[in-house]
């Protein structure tokens, strides 16, 4: 008889989860199924299926090699329901477990599927994720009444609960809690780019990349020329490269953009770690260590520490606080349908099509091309907040809902009323000017503000602030911006107004820009 059928998710691969750790292999099974919903409730990127459905074989078998006999479904399986209740249903009737223990799912989506079958199977458990550094309940605590959230506030006591570079009296190593500021340095032509490892496909892999092509031929996305981690023996290795090359200048370089030049000075570990190949503590704990040897500076491993446990911890925490109804949040009234562009990259602006195209090929776009260049063009354009919302989560290697709804619907939208940010993240091209090359071989003047030639991004920048000017003509923060505007003349604000119903009526009319 099986004591417990354990139901293992396919960012659920790690040891340590909550329902693995006191697990025995002679009388508990585990379950992990591959089906076509997960891959299709949006149209993920091949790759980022590829690299989930390939880590989840790896790790079965290392479940194996520790004794445990693992049912494992795979996606072509003639009897496969095609969903993760319909698989758990089949598991349940044919081993007739005493009980069923799942890990809480990182989306609502399922956790909501999960508890409607609680109501009827005694049996089953959903235990919270212990991955985290905050639960739930400590979140809720932090969060209190408060009517907007603060990211900074949250950073600092997490700082300090987890002993996170503190100096010897308790108070902030270097005497600053944050070091963004000088974490803001434009890429040097000559600047040497660090080499990236590579992960040769094995049996599996390759087994996986052919079913990815059978059944999502029709999802956006390159699939051939992966290479990704698919275990954590591998994720080690891309990480302990990246600290060693990437990290002593990842926070000077980490808000910079290059054509051509999709990684830089990034980590790319945070799909291996949402998927459970890594351990965000001991990434963060690494760091800490690096700088107090001398290895790198305070300003990259703050800027480091800040984005594991101050911004994944704060979105998490977000998310699980206001989840299901944060959803539907759209406080701007945002009704235009996502331009087609954002899926096939074909637009005549330069920071979009390196941005985009890099994501079509990789998965992978680091914070600030999706938050300043395709999160700033949606939140100008006024694109509806699930549409944009549903495509980072299709098109992004580590986007789980859990992490990507709060970042895109609160910090790159402003759907939520400012409850996650203080000020809507937005700009005109002179920011993408100064942070990339792009504008250089762009088909558009970034010196232009209307007209055929000028930068799509300045006049559609003013329009936003001129439309919203109700919302967001109290926020002390847009002061300044709002004086600007205020300051020109009626003439030249009319002629960006009406520039910008010009390129807002062309994407309407499907137009690329």
């Amino acid at each position: 008889m099986t004591r417990n059928l354990i139901l293992v998710l396919g960012d659920q691969l790690s040891h340590d989860l909550v329902t693995l750790r006191d697990a025995d292999p002679e009388i508990d099974r585990i379950l992990m199924a591959e089906v076509r919903e997960e891959g299709c409730y949006v149209p993920h990127h091949p790759k980022k299926i590829l690299l989930i459905l390939s880590a989840m074989r790896h790790f079965a078998v290392e479940l194996e090699a520790r004794g445990f006999c693992v049912d494992y479904i795979k996606l072509d399986d003639k009897d496969n329901t095609g969903s993760l209740p319909g698989e758990l249903e089949r598991a349940r009737k044919r081993l007739q477990p005493a009980s069923i223990l799942l890990c809480e799912p990182g989306e609502w989506r399922l956790l909501d599927a999960f508890n409607a079958l609680k109501e009827t199977w005694s049996e089953l458990q959903v235990l919270e994720d212990d991955r985290f550094l905050c639960s739930h309940a400590r979140f809720a605590d932090w969060a209190g009444d408060r009517k907007q959230l603060r990211m900074e506030f949250f950073y600092r006591e997490m700082r300090k609960e987890h002993q996170f570079l503190l100096d010897a009296d308790g108070g902030p190593e270097g005497g600053s809690w944050n070091f963004d500021s000088d974490n803001r340095k434009a890429l040097p032509a000559d600047v040497r780019i660090p080499v990236q490892p590579h992960f040769p496909r094995d049996k599996i892999t390759c087994e996986v990349e052919a079913l990815v092509a059978e059944h999502f031929a029709d999802h956006y996305g390159v699939l051939e020329y992966f290479d990704y981690p698919v275990t954590a023996k591998e994720a080690e290795s891309l990480w302990d490269a990246f600290l060693e090359q990437g990290m002593p200048r990842f926070g000077d370089f980490q808000d910079a953009m290059a054509d051509h030049e999709p990684f830089l000075f990034h980590a790319r570990i945070a799909a291996a770690m949402n998927i459970g190949l890594l351990d965000p503590r001991r990434v963060c704990l690494d760091v800490q260590a690096a700088y107090q040897a001398g290895d790198i500076p305070l300003n990259a491993a703050e800027g480091f520490i800040r984005q594991i446990i101050g911004w994944r911890e704060y979105v998490r925490g977000i998310y699980w606080l206001l989840m299901p109804d944060y959803a539907e949040k759209n406080t701007l009234g945002n009704t235009r349908n996502l331009p087609e562009f954002y899926w096939t990259g074909k637009t005549r602006m330069r920071c979009m099509q390196q941005a985009i195209g890099q994501t079509l090929e990789h998965a992978y776009a680091h914070h600030i091309q999706r938050l300043m260049v395709t999160g700033n063009f949606a939140l100008l354009a006024g694109i509806q907040p699930k549409q944009i919302c549903d495509w980072y989560l299709a098109v992004y290697m580590d986007a789980f809902d859990w992490v990507e709804l709060p970042n895109t619907l609160g910090m790159v939208m402003h759907a939520d009323g400012g409850y996650l940010g203080s000020k809507p993240y937005c700009s005109s091209g002179q920011y993408i000017k100064r942070m990339s090359n792009h504008c250089q071989g762009c088909s558009y003047k970034v010196t232009e503000k209307t007209g055929e030639k000028a930068c799509p991004f300045n006049s559609l920048y003013w329009h936003f602030l001129m439309r919203h000017r109700d919302q967001f003509k109290g926020n002390h923060r847009m002061k300044m911006i709002y004086g600007t505007l205020d300051r020109m003349t009626e003439k030249n604000q009319q002629a960006l107004w009406d520039w910008g119903e010009t390129l807002l009526k062309r994407l309407d009319q499907g137009d690329a820009l």
